[in-house]
């Protein structure tokens, strides 16, 4: 045996033996050969370990990272959908009633069929269909009826299958057989709180004598229900058999009148179309299980539904039900498609965060595979040296990461899907197995590239590969940059997730050829100092350490990569967030609102109390009213808003919203006592134009004014969203002119205002306020409101995880590169300390050779950052993130940028300090007793 594994006792065999061995040598067994995999592990097995914990944390992360976003975005679909409400997700079926021929029976055995043909693409939600018969609503001809201005009410008539389980009779009784005689009265029941308002009793016979065939028809009021729970989804689309709707005319003007419902028995079935003249139908409503939805399968499932409402599916249906004119709707497929492009908008965000942890596990795996091919070179060029091929040692260097990763990548897959269960595994598989190949062939690709014939160096091969880094990096911004993101439903945009890791790829090979002659500069100027410890550790620093001529550039990459990825998603955050704030002031009109609503006023008691509350900074009492016509435009007269406020307090509130900024000493000027005195105004851009000199306000309760323009607006906080024309007045000029004017309606504040402490102090101070009395509103109510959404909160969620991931590999990367040059570190130390080097001189030593890394990595990780937002931010769509449309775009913070790269920085400072203090109680005697074999 010639191989690796040869040995004196393969020497002393038959065709090789000692001569000078006895004869009986010769006939003893030779032992088999020690096992590779074995003796190996159990020669290093904290080495072992440690790569078996690595493998571990990669595949757990590679696995986990697939099913937390399938997960978050399953979970973001059917949040969106419930939202929508049953009217937007369900199924309807219409079709002609079967005039002489309408049963119940028939009406059942359509859903049936109905529903038959909803799996396995979508199935029914738990609250069940919802099937029946209705008729359009007639006017009632009945003296004494309410009729708000003179139209009398209206009342149409429903038969809904399963109805009496979900209300309940306060007074009369059901509808029953036998069935009405011609002519004769339709048995009806009616909601308790319609016939308060319209003024129906039980035993009343309600007649109708309106129709083409000006036919006279007649209902019996025979009972009176309530509902069981009046927001139950079985009432969706029937909120007028609960309770009487107002309604108003087409007429001009148009006039109020009041419409109800009422319930009718199966026996009523055949009266309906004519009660209906004509516009009855039967009518399925099938919801929609949206709690068994899955993004994955939204394309398949749209595709289902759309066969469903126009296709063979609704032709087959057609057919087995025999109904011809059937007629299928739903809101489904719109609803489809917005979820759709909100999981698309949000997933290139998202993905940002996992491909930075990926690069910066690639780079880890990079050092760890570095640092055993340096420890064991010595072991791999013996084994090769006495005969051993490079493809047996690769393949035995395989074997023995075989035993430790595959058992470590296999509990971590698991552990994933056992934490995170969810309905894919292909994401999962392939990640895992991404991860574990990487943590598998990465030792033995070092071992085969160790092994390799020597090159002669190639700085051109190095200076080439750098500028089509380069080049690459310039054309994925320019693209991002010139095309923007790549538009909804064309998936994750591969050239923004790779433009971050390009940026830091390229910092890095700039830093690396710069750091040496840096830190050179620097060694040469602590040179002339007195001081050896600064010099020796700036020089080290600058040529590199364990052997190498130049510092590695795989631990400030992966620090670049953790840096830019963590700044770049910390920007984000943080802008989403500001975003969100801004646009939940501006929704409420400040940090705080309180409005009567109808232009009621506010009690000066309930302003002061709630003047009173923790947290408000400053608040202001706002007049106004939507109704005021002013005079004097170039049309004569114009409706606008006008506010009268306190100038000060509200150019304070203008100023915090960012919507209507204005100096108030502008309204300081001119005085006012009596009606009729000119007023100073600020007015909207929309009244710019106009001859300002004539303008005069007349409001409702007969004051009238002249105003006096001193400036211009943008809009008013006052009026959130809107767009009408406005008019801001002083208040306490206003109110000297025309004190009739009364109390304010509306109060604004800025501050940290918590909701439900403001509503508890409406409460006590008005025991009668409810949410018909006041409208309450916080900024901070409605900026939960925004960032409710799963969707938002899934991205966050994986925005933070991934920053962590990238730290603690970024870390682990700086920690193997302290270890890598630990053997040579303790070397010298240990001659040092012979020579009299002092103990905290050697840590000192330690941390000066170290930290320029640590520095170059935060100071360039930093700018990285900084420049990735500024060349991809313009490109960037955050309103997916923030829950509103805000504009597109990405602006340079600088504070989430510097709180990365300092917290990248301190966490490689502590980990450089505490490695340095166990180097440096390294005993003299354990590096000098076996020699220096460096």
């Amino acid at each position: 045996m010639t191989g690796p594994a040869a040995t004196d006792a393969d020497r002393r065999a038959p065709g090789g033996a000692d001569p000078q061995a006895p004869r009986d040598s010769a006939r003893r067994p030779v032992p088999p050969p020690a096992p590779w995999v074995r003796t190996r592990l159990r020669a290093t097995p904290l080495s072992a370990l440690l790569g078996a914990a690595l493998a571990f944390v990669a595949v757990l992360l590679a696995a986990a990272l697939p099913r937390a976003m399938d997960r978050g975005t399953d979970q973001a679909l059917r949040s969106f959908l419930e939202s929508r409400g049953p009217s937007q997700t369900s199924l309807y079926v219409t079709a002609r009633p079967r005039y002489g021929e309408e049963s119940v029976q028939n009406l059942d055995e359509v859903l049936a069929t109905l529903v038959s043909r909803t799996a396995p693409g979508f199935a029914v939600a738990p609250a069940g269909p919802v099937h029946g018969s209705s008729a359009a609503p007639r006017p009632l001809a009945n003296r004494g009826l309410a009729a708000p201005d003179g139209v009398p009410p209206q009342l149409g008539l429903h038969h809904l299958r399963t109805a009496s389980e979900h209300v309940r009779l306060v007074e009369g009784h059901w509808p029953g057989a036998p069935a009405p005689a011609p002519g004769s009265p339709i048995p009806i029941v009616l909601s308790q709180s319609a016939a308060k308002t319209i003024g129906i009793r039980v035993g009343m016979v309600l007649e109708s004598t309106t129709g083409r065939a000006l036919t006279t028809m007649k209902a019996e009021v025979v009972g009176l229900y309530v509902a069981n729970d009046d927001a139950e989804d079985y009432w969706t689309d029937f909120t007028c058999l609960l309770r009487a709707c107002l309604n108003m005319t087409t007429t001009q003007p148009p006039q109020a009148f009041w419409r109800t419902e009422a319930l009718v028995g199966a026996e009523a079935l055949d009266p309906l179309p004519e009660w209906g003249d004509g516009d009855s139908k039967d009518f399925w409503r099938i919801p929609v299980d949206t709690g068994a939805l899955r993004a994955d399968l939204l394309p398949a499932t749209a595709k289902a539904v759309a066969s469903y409402l126009s296709g063979p599916t609704a032709t087959r249906l057609t057919q087995e039900t025999r109904r011809s004119d059937l007629r299928f709707t739903s809101r489904l497929p719109e609803q489809f498609t917005l979820a759709e492009a909100r999981r698309q908008a949000a997933a290139p965000l998202a993905a940002m965060g996992p491909a930075g942890v990926a690069g910066v596990a690639f780079v880890v795996f990079c050092l760890a595979a570095g640092l055993t091919g340096d420890r064991r070179e010595a072991e791999l060029r013996l084994l090769l040296a006495r005969g051993g091929s490079r493809a047996g040692i690769v393949r035995r260097l395989l074997a023995e990461n075989a035993v430790t990763v595959l058992p470590a990548a296999a509990l971590a897959a698991v552990l994933a899907v056992v934490l995170l269960p969810t309905p894919r595994s292909a994401g999962t598989v392939l990640a895992a197995s991404a991860a574990t190949l990487l943590a598998l062939l990465a030792v033995p690709v070092r071992a085969f590239v160790l092994l390799s014939p020597k090159r002669p160096p190639g700085p051109r091969r190095r200076l080439v590969a750098e500028l089509l880094a380069l080049a690459a990096t310039a054309a994925a911004v320019f693209e991002v940059r010139s095309r923007g993101v790549a538009p909804a439903g064309a998936g994750v945009d591969p050239l923004l997730i790779a433009a971050p890791l390009l940026l830091a790829l390229c910092g890095g090979l700039l830093l690396a050829r710069l750091q040496p002659a840096l830190v050179g500069a620097l060694a040469r100027a602590a040179g002339r100092g007195p001081g050896l410890i600064g010099f020796l550790g700036l020089a080290r620093a600058a040529r590199g350490t364990g052997g190498r001529a130049r510092p590695s550039v795989l631990p400030l990459i992966a620090m670049l990569l953790a840096i830019t990825t963590g700044g770049f998603g910390a920007t984000v955050l943080t802008a989403v967030a500001d975003a969100r704030f801004a646009a939940a002031r501006a929704a409420v009109g400040g940090d705080a609102q309180l409005a009567a609503p109808g232009g009621a006023a506010l009690p000066e008691s309930l302003t002061t109390a709630v003047d009173a509350l923790p947290g408000v900074r400053s608040s202001v009492k706002v007049w106004s009213d939507d109704n005021v016509f002013l005079y004097g435009t170039k049309t004569g007269s114009t409706q606008i808003s006008v506010i009268v406020a306190d100038p000060v307090e509200y150019a304070k509130l203008s100023a915090a919203t960012g919507r209507g900024r204005f100096d108030p000493a502008l309204l300081a000027t001119g005085a006012a006592g009596t009606s009729g005195s000119t007023v100073p105004a600020l007015i909207s851009r929309d009244l710019a134009d106009d001859d300002t000199s004539g303008f005069r306000l007349r409001l409702e309760n007969g004051g009238e004014l002249k105003l006096t323009t001193v400036g211009v607006i943008d809009g008013t906080p006052a009026r959130p969203g809107a767009r009408s024309t406005t008019v801001v007045l002083p208040a306490s000029q206003v109110m000297a002119a025309i004190p009739q004017m009364g109390l304010p309606n509306s109060w604004f504040a800025l501050g940290k205002i918590d909701q439900h402490r403001l509503e508890q102090a409406v409460r006590t101070a008005d025991p009668t306020a409810g949410e018909e009395r006041y409208r309450v509103r916080t900024s901070s109510a409605a900026t939960a409101e925004l960032g409710s959404d799963p969707l938002q909160r899934s991205a966050e969620r994986l925005f933070w995880a991934s920053l962590a991931g990238a730290a603690g590999f970024a870390l682990l990367a700086v920690l193997l590169t302290l270890v890598r040059a630990a053997p040579d570190r303790a070397a010298l130390l240990a001659r040092l300390r012979t020579m009299g080097l002092r103990p905290r001189q050697g840590i000192l030593l330690i941390l000066v050779e170290s930290v320029p890394l640590a520095l170059a990595a935060a100071l360039g990780g930093a700018l990285l950052a900084a420049g990735t937002v500024a060349l991809l931010g313009p490109a960037l769509d955050l309103s997916t993130l923030v829950g509103t449309r805000v504009p597109t775009g990405l602006q340079v913070l600088v504070t989430p940028v510097l709180i990365q790269a300092l917290g990248l920085a301190v966490l490689v400072a502590g980990a450089v300090l505490a490695e340095a203090a166990i180097s440096g109680r390294r005993q003299i005697t354990t590096e000098l007793r076996a020699g220096d074999q460096r």
